[in-house]
């Protein structure tokens, strides 16, 4: 897909599935709610936004639980010509990607969770019986950080190591999936040393090794033999005081669920520092290597844009059928650099 592509913003005219629906599940959340606008910018007329509130489902959209797969599934048939989904919050399993898939319904998961990604990815075989394609590790970490590895890999010609550092605004307000799942991996013991790193606009920084789920997928789609993801916060004090807790074992309470809730609950109302994000990947063979980086803001708007740009995708070009890591699919190769208008920075280290 040509950068020209990626940034039109005229309205789609054509193409195949033209006339059918799109559901954003979750489409009034931070995330759900870019997508929901980007989406009908593009496609006007055939945005359906779903959410559990009743009240705003009775404004225009639907009312749909992902807790709940008999009425995710009614839901789906009602509309009846349905022909991407949109999920924007985490389901507790794969039950709603199956529900999809097997109707031949595309699916656009911006799902963070290595069980789920990986329940999901089980779908391949249904999802090609039915014609149908779902996108995995679509968002900022997992994501962009995909594209950016998959590019390192290639400069370097097959990296043997790869090292994905990302930076997130602790001023940004998330959602409760968002905070709950950063929670989740704080509860985890480190599994590799901190280190320090570069970032573009934010100086040089101790990142900590964090359970992102791209350092899982990518040794499968890229052939890497190594790869790792560190995270930190662009609040110093903050990330200072969140790595040392865990590294102190103070955090592994958060395992339990009324801790979890509680310290979510906390950690939401918590906001020091902007909402800037920065993630850069470095890849080496030998002694060859590759780095770049991306920066923006907003990380839950430009995660909502890179779902926009996938569901576009799904839609008018020509995707194999399946299911696939964002990094998988050549067509949105070239995403880092259509997020450039709404302020997004790539550059090559």
């Amino acid at each position: 897909m040509s950068e020209n592509r990626l940034n039109a913003v005229a309205p789609v005219k054509s193409g195949r599935l033209n006339s059918e629906r799109i559901l954003v599940v979750g489409g009034y959340g931070a995330v759900g709610a870019t997508v929901t606008t980007v989406l009908g910018e593009w496609f006007p007329g055939r945005v359906v936004v779903g959410g559990r509130s009743e009240a705003r489902a009775r404004q225009g959209g639907v009312r749909i639980d992902v807790t709940d797969p008999t009425g995710f599934r009614q839901t789906l048939e009602g509309l009846g010509d349905v022909a991407v989904v949109v999920l924007c919050v985490e389901p507790p399993d794969s039950g709603v990607a199956r529900t999809c898939l097997e109707r031949g319904i595309h699916l656009v998961d911006i799902g963070a969770t290595r069980g789920l990604l990986e329940g999901v990815a089980a779908l391949h075989d249904l999802a090609v019986r039915a014609r149908a394609t779902a996108v995995l590790s679509v968002g900022v970490a997992p994501g962009l950080t995909n594209l950016l590895a998959r590019r390192a890999h290639e400069a370097v010609q097959g990296a043997e190591r790869i090292d994905l550092t990302v930076l997130l605004g602790s001023g940004e307000r998330h959602g409760l999936d968002a905070v709950r799942w950063t929670v989740e991996g704080l509860a985890e013991p480190p599994v590799d040393r901190p280190e320090r790193t570069m970032l573009p606009g934010y100086g040089l920084r101790t990142a900590h090794a964090f359970p992102f789920s791209d350092q899982h997928t990518l040794p499968r789609t890229l052939g890497v033999g190594q790869v790792t993801t560190r995270l930190c916060l662009d609040s110093r004090v903050l990330s200072s005081a969140l790595f040392g807790l865990r590294r102190a074992g103070l955090l592994r309470a958060a395992r339990r669920p009324a801790v979890q809730r509680a310290l979510t609950s906390i950690c939401s109302r918590v906001h020091m520092g902007g909402d800037g994000f920065a993630v850069r990947a470095d890849a080496w063979r030998g002694d060859h290597h590759a780095a770049f980086a991306l920066t923006g803001g907003e990380q839950s708007r430009v995660t909502g844009l890179v779902a926009a740009h996938v569901t576009r995708e799904l839609l008018t070009g020509t995707p194999p059928a399946g299911v696939h890591h964002i990094e998988q699919l050549p067509a949105l190769a070239s995403l880092p650099e259509a997020l450039a208008p709404h302020g997004a920075s790539l550059r090559r280290l």
